[in-house]
């Protein structure tokens, strides 16, 4: 992408600790600087109990993955050998390419609705399902598929835990300039952000102009009190830094 804007602008990202290498890239080929910021951290699964949900969910007649960190998690637990993959969205796809599959079925709206809206998903009335996800995570999907009739059988191979700010990163936030976008692509996210921030923290977050990756996080975003929002075309990281350049 090329370089968008002459004055300097900044960006803050509430992805996972660890995850926001292709975010950061993308903010700063567009002449941003990215402030990570994260409320959350993986945690692997490695019981018993998450081996064999996984091996079930894998062996269904078709295998809904619903993150990239679902695809990793889950092969660290196993060959990831099924029949009909699909992917939440275009990097959930990559993901599962990485471990070998090549074929996975991915919808232009990469959320849940659009998983939903899939061909491959409408008439599943008997079929078994397998969804590979994380503790919490994608309930609509499985909550309308079993409305449809289908036996889910989720596969929980992570968990979200709450990670605490560093002094340091809340010594950044405190010198943010107004001309800064807050990027928010999970509901759970923003809220274990919002839950720690004290009141002036708070309101100056929520001042913030701020891109979502979806309509969902909209109302949420709305509901949470933040005020300028616009919706990227996908929560691919040059959609949402696309995006965050028309506000900031």
């Amino acid at each position: 992408m090329a370089l968008l804007r002459e004055r300097e602008w900044y960006a803050i990202s509430l992805r996972p600790q660890g995850q926001h290498r292709r975010l950061r890239d993308a903010v700063t080929r567009a002449g941003g600087h990215l402030l990570a910021l994260s409320p959350l951290r993986i945690v692997a699964l490695d019981g018993a109990d998450a081996r064999s949900r996984l091996r079930d969910a894998l062996a269904a007649s078709r295998c809904v993955f619903t993150s990239p960190n679902a695809v990793t998690c889950a092969a660290r637990l196993q060959a990831l050998t099924t029949s009909r993959t699909i992917a939440v969205g275009a990097g959930t796809a990559a993901a599962l390419r990485r471990h070998g599959i090549a074929n996975a079925i991915a919808p232009d709206r990469m959320d849940s609705e659009g998983v939903l809206d899939l061909a491959e998903l409408q008439a599943v009335a008997g079929q078994r399902i397998g969804l590979v996800s994380g503790e919490g995570g994608r309930g609509l999907i499985e909550r309308s598929l079993r409305e449809r009739g289908a036996d889910v059988v989720r596969a929980n191979v992570y968990r979200r835990d709450v990670a605490k700010f560093s002094p340091t990163a809340l010594k950044r936030f405190d010198a943010l300039p107004a001309a800064t976008a807050l990027f928010v692509t999970s509901a759970e996210a923003l809220d274990a952000a919002l839950g720690q921030l004290d009141g002036e923290r708070r309101a100056k977050l929520l001042a913030f102009p701020t891109v979502v990756a979806s309509e969902r996080l909209r109302e949420a975003c709305v509901r949470s009190g933040f005020g300028r929002i616009v919706v990227a075309a996908s929560a691919q990281p040059t959609d949402l830094v696309q995006a965050a350049t028309t506000l900031v």
